[in-house]
């Protein structure tokens, strides 16, 4: 069940966010960018503070653009060389859940390691009705529904109308695929005429591994973390928030009551001993249109 707004009001600081098409973007797109520079992508910057990471053969860019010209805050393409104009572009707009993003680029960073069949692959040209439903599978079998047919276009939503993805058929406009939302796929999530609206859009040739990982993503029922205050308010009110709250100490056993009471009564030592842990290192875990 959704926290209505009374109830929103009472939860306060990290909250785990359900479903995650509702928790907005994160203030950092480290997560995003991390799968591409474990591979030795290269990372510069222009003077507005936009970032560009650009794969070591060129054939693959990532623009990271919080100063561009519009809401596209993702942009990645690929290309044949350097000097060819894009195979396909994906993009994702400024509030779409860093998240989408992560997943897109660590599937990007496994098919860049695979080599150019596998990032520059474009679905064949005799499956690509078969090929167009991979990315339609893990909604399907999470509840997404398929929405009244409009012409050439296939459309599902989720049950509460809040998320959705289009997939347009026949021939599309090369040029409109990568500078406008007229791409062959197209999702979106959240409220109506909110400003907390997301969007991501793949072209025609993207890999159909790769538009899979994103909407695998955007439809996995785990919640994701934000800090209740980075979201909008217009989220609150549609969004199921449960507060983070940090695993308890075990309590001491006996035995351990025991070795601490030993270890008042060992004799100084005076020889220095190295810390279990300091400042210095982690203590133990359990666990960018």
């Amino acid at each position: 069940m959704n926290h209505r707004t009374e109830d929103a009001a009472e939860v306060d600081g990290d909250v785990f966010v359900s479903p995650r098409y509702l928790a907005g973007s994160t203030a950092t797109g480290d997560p995003a960018l991390q799968p591409l520079f474990a591979l030795g992508w290269e990372l510069s910057h222009d003077d507005l503070g936009n970032a560009y990471v650009n794969a070591p053969d060129r054939r693959v860019r990532l623009g990271f653009l919080p100063e561009g010209e519009d809401d596209g805050l993702w942009r990645i393409s690929a290309y044949h060389d350097r000097f060819s104009p894009p195979v396909w572009g994906v993009s994702f707009n400024d509030m779409a859940p860093t998240e989408f993003v992560a997943a897109f680029t660590t599937a990007l960073a496994k098919a860049y390691a695979a080599g150019p069949h596998a990032y520059l692959a474009p679905p064949h040209p005799e499956n690509q009705e078969r090929d167009a439903f991979q990315p339609m599978v893990p909604l399907i079998q999470r509840g997404w529904k398929i929405q009244h047919p409009r012409w050439g276009v296939l459309e599902l939503q989720t049950p509460d109308g809040l998320a959705g993805i289009e997939y347009t058929t026949g021939e599309l406009d090369a040029e409109k695929e990568l500078t406008t939302l007229e791409a062959r796929w197209y999702l979106w999530g959240g409220p109506k005429a909110s400003y907390a609206r997301w969007y991501a859009t793949a072209s025609t040739h993207t890999p159909i591994a790769l538009v899979r990982a994103i909407t695998d993503s955007v439809s996995d029922p785990a919640p994701v973390p934000r800090w209740k205050d980075s979201m909008l308010t217009s989220l609150h009110d549609h969004a199921q928030l449960t507060p983070v709250v940090p695993p308890r100490s075990p309590a001491p056993t006996p035995r351990d009551l025991q070795r601490v009471v030993a270890a008042r009564r060992a004799p100084a030592v005076t020889t220095r001993s190295v810390p279990r842990w300091t400042t210095a290192t982690r203590p133990p875990t359990s666990r960018v249109r």
